[in-house]
């Protein structure tokens, strides 16, 4: 039986239809998000590796309230709050993971969320679990998101953005952070995309803007980006942190983080905080090749191409993947207009986005 057919026909005919395809590693990836090229480092993963076999069990095997909390990731929390400036933290299975927990324990009766309009999907899927009140807010309008604060009537507000955008790829407002202490609101920060890639430690948004770290600020990052593992954390105060372990259902009922992920997360910490200058400089210099190339000034190392057709930024996708180049094709109902989405990542040349640049300002 069909039971969706009529569905995925509907996709495919509005070329909306998605597959998955087995990753080509002899292609150019300019697709991923792995922002510094870690996921290739296998130093990093001998280090992780050797680690990991000091311990008698090399599984998590529990929730961390039953027990499945290690001493791996206590230190990777305490590590990642000691760069972070953070009291507390919580590491878990995924950024996904990490919004549903946040936002689903946080949002009470009573409470209003205001979310920018282009927040992940996983913190808008959140917010419909048991109808809270949330108000979505134009990108990085920060009047139209004081006015709606100023005359909030909620018992508690909170509001949610992320450090760099996950398609748009620009920073979000640093107004966000004095409108946030104005009315002492919740304020978390979704810095899946920006951890690791800006600011002078490259921790992110707080460090770009250089920042001193608040008890109503939440940052939640994720390891399986520029950190190339798995997971992700969210940092808070101790305050948060205690009222999180016991209501986020992500926390509470799911098995805690695979014990290699994690030491592969901190030994990346590690390294990104040991070399931050030399990877600022290389992050710099790629931004200036998108620039020249392209005309397209980036904050992190998003690069978002317009196309506006989903038929055609397919075809170029395509066309891009026989040269030897994997970028990204994202389409409806990800964005509200096709692009391209070029990674201008450190795990490949600089020649070879130069290239890259070439051959897609040609099509465009």
């Amino acid at each position: 039986m069909m039971f969706y057919d009529k569905e995925i026909q509907a996709l495919k005919r509005a070329n909306r239809y998605r597959t998955r395809e087995l990753i080509d590693e002899s292609k150019k990836d300019f697709a991923s998000n792995d922002y510094l090229g870690l996921a290739h480092n296998k130093e990093l993963h001998i280090e992780a590796s050797r680690a990991l076999e000091r311990y008698e069990s090399h599984a998590s095997k529990a929730s961390m309230l039953v027990n499945g909390y290690h001493p791996v990731h206590k230190e990777l929390e305490d590590a990642l709050c000691k760069a972070n400036g953070f009291e507390a933290g919580i590491v878990l299975g995924s950024g996904f993971n990490a919004n549903i927990a946040l936002i689903e324990s946080l949002v009470r009766k009573g409470d209003k969320l205001f979310m920018d309009e282009l927040y992940h999907a996983s913190g808008v899927l959140a917010t419909q679990l048991h109808g809270m009140d949330v108000v979505f807010f134009k990108h990085n309008d920060m009047q139209q998101l004081r006015e709606l604060v100023k005359n909030s009537d909620a018992k508690r507000n909170i509001i949610a953005v992320e450090g760099i955008y996950s398609m748009d790829g620009d920073l979000c407002s640093r107004e966000v952070f004095e409108i946030a202490d104005e009315f002492e609101t919740l304020l978390i920060v979704d810095e899946a995309h920006s951890s690791g890639v800006v600011g002078k430690n490259l921790m992110g948004v707080f460090d770009h803007y250089n920042l001193a770290i608040k008890p109503n600020y939440i940052k939640m990052g994720t390891l399986g980006k520029a950190y190339g593992s798995f997971g992700a954390f969210i940092l808070a105060s101790e305050h948060i942190v205690e009222y999180l372990i016991n209501r986020a259902k992500p926390v509470i009922y799911a098995t805690s983080l695979s014990l290699y992920d994690t030491l592969l997360a901190h030994a990346s910490l590690k390294y990104i905080l040991a070399n931050a200058i030399l990877l600022r400089e290389s992050i710099s210099r790629r931004q200036e090749i998108v620039l020249q190339r392209l005309g397209i000034k980036i904050d992190g190392l998003i690069v978002p191409v317009k196309i506006g057709n989903n038929s055609k930024v397919v075809e170029i996708k395509e066309q891009l993947l026989q040269e030897g180049y994997s970028v990204g094709a994202i389409r409806q109902p990800t964005v509200s207009s096709a692009i391209i989405r070029l990674i201008a990542r450190l795990g490949e040349s600089e020649k070879a986005l130069e290239d890259l640049c070439f051959r897609l300002a040609a099509r465009i």
